[in-house]
């Protein structure tokens, strides 16, 4: 029968959000303890993989496996207690499946359901604090007949906390009287192990082999079962009503302007039939002025965009600095925070905190790959022809009139950013929670139809607001596009607090 090594992960909590080496708690370690392997993202994300005491043969159930005795220190104990009050669950792997507790079905429910991990302990109402000491394994598994091989199919823990009794300690062979080989201890059945300073604590385990009809390409399932496809459908659906408006609104746009022949506002001889026009085709002339602080557009724009074509369409020549600024504004920003975040997290002896290695290797990410690409594009880019201006640009720029209040850049700004959040919101609940609550997010097919839906959203949006604001004869639209659909980053700032005070217990 082939060893099964049980890899401990993270202490994780919901309460905190700040993750934990395994070992930083008093639990049993074997003689040497081995880190796995971790990429890029599990390193970011806090996992400290390493190696277990529990180990199985396959297919050999165990009962009453006893694998140490510790004696708390009083600093130990109080490190037990703190975890426990800030609910810390245990992750453990096995086969590269999580562990996770069952949940008691609800009636009238058929899918089960599972949390990852268990708990560190619980605490009583007279303040008294239990260790899950013992844990009772489950693991699934699929017998391949025509391979005459069993795998792993799923991996099932239910901790309870037993004060066990013994004789003399022997570490080389250890027993205890609360259980034996030949008998299962039942959660509940037992006086709970009360976590305290100088107590001794035996740690346990059970295990138990049971084949399964899950398939092994289909073993995750049970990890990522969901019965909210309905909310997802009902969201899109909401969506797509948004887009079926805009695209309306957008067409009969069209369908004026594309009556009479454009061309003709493009001559600017005849003053006295320009002052006939009214509306959009006042600002013709105007439209294509580049904006203030064009260089700073261009970096906002080019951020994740290609926007040399817009630096050589504003006659830009400073376009070195304004690769500089690209390559270094926003994710020096970004990297600024992190790095903050990183210390404090750092204070708090997190496994949250990401190594020195890992981040020499983010600065060389940054600075031997997504630099120099920045300047490669930015050089291809303005070898480019500059897109030419449909219409010629007035040398004197033409006077705005007195807007009215709907048309002010403040309320115009934010009105637009409401149906592109709207678009997205409800995908963005399920998102947060995936993040914040140690949940899977897998349904990347919902997630990429209402990242379209955003996107035209955005453009279209953009496109009636410009509209509405050239034919009150403001031609300084190019910021507004901007910040028109950008807005809804605010309603997402917002709706983030919203769910941060409302969702979390942090």
């Amino acid at each position: 029968d082939d060893d099964l090594q049980v890899k401990v992960n993270k202490l994780s909590s919901i309460k905190t959000q700040l993750p934990y080496d395994y070992y930083f708690l008093d639990y049993c370690k074997p003689e040497a303890i081995k880190n796995s392997a971790e990429n890029l993202g599990e390193v970011l994300r806090g996992d400290r993989i390493e190696s277990s005491v529990y180990n199985f043969k396959m297919r050999r159930d165990e009962s009453c496996k006893v694998v140490c005795r510790t004696k708390l220190s009083p600093e130990a104990a109080k490190n037990f207690k703190e975890k426990i009050d800030d609910e810390y669950r245990v992750n453990m792997i096995l086969d590269n499946l999580p562990v996770v507790v069952p949940r008691q079905t609800q009636e009238g429910s058929q899918t089960p359901s599972f949390e990852h991990g268990y708990r560190v302990g619980y605490k009583l109402k007279d303040d008294k604090y239990n260790i899950n000491n013992h844990l009772s394994f489950k693991v699934l598994y699929h017998e391949d007949l025509n391979a005459a091989e069993a795998r792993i199919v799923g991996f099932h823990v239910i901790p309870s906390s037993i004060k066990h009794e013994y004789g003399a300690w022997d570490d080389k062979n250890p027993t205890v009287q609360t259980c034996n080989a030949n008998t299962k201890i039942t959660p509940g059945s037992h006086t709970p192990q009360e976590v305290a300073p100088e107590a001794y604590v035996v740690f346990s385990y059970d295990v138990i082999f049971e084949a399964s009809e899950i398939i092994w390409a289909s073993r995750w399932d049970v990890y990522l079962l969901s019965s909210d496809s309905q909310i997802h459908w009902f969201s899109i659906i909401n969506s797509l009503m948004i887009v079926l408006f805009l695209s309306g609104m957008i067409a009969m746009i069209m369908m004026r302007t594309l009556y009479k022949d454009i061309a003709n506002y493009n001559q600017l001889d005849n003053q006295e039939e320009a002052q006939e026009e009214t509306g959009w085709k006042l600002v013709h002339g105007d439209a294509f002025r580049p904006p203030v602080h064009s260089g700073l557009l261009c970096v906002y724009v080019g951020t994740g965009v290609q926007f040399f074509g817009m630096t050589v369409m504003f006659k830009g020549t400073e376009w070195k600095k304004i690769t500089l600024k690209t390559a270094f504004m926003f994710p020096g920003i970004i990297f600024g925070v992190f790095f903050v975040l990183n210390a404090l997290i750092w204070g708090e002896k997190s496994s949250g905190a990401v190594p020195f290695g890992t981040m020499f290797a983010l600065f060389l990410l940054w600075f031997g790959i997504s630099v120099p690409l920045v300047f490669v594009g930015s050089f291809l880019g303005f070898k480019q022809p500059a897109i030419e201006d449909p219409v010629k640009t007035n040398k004197i720029p033409r006077q705005i009139p007195e807007q009215a209040w709907y048309l002010q850049p403040a309320f115009s700004i934010l009105a637009g950013g409401i149906l592109p959040f709207g678009a997205v919101f409800i995908e963005l609940f399920f998102i947060l929670t995936s993040i914040w609550l140690n949940q899977f997010y897998y349904i990347f097919g919902f997630l990429f139809i209402v990242f379209v839906i955003l996107l035209v959203t955005c453009a279209e949006i953009t496109i009636v607001l410009c509209y509405f604001q050239l034919c009150s004869e403001d031609c300084h639209w190019w910021w507004r596009a901007y910040l028109t659909a950008g807005s809804s980053a605010l309603y997402l700032f917002a709706y983030a607090i919203f769910y941060f005070f409302n969702k979390l217990e942090i």
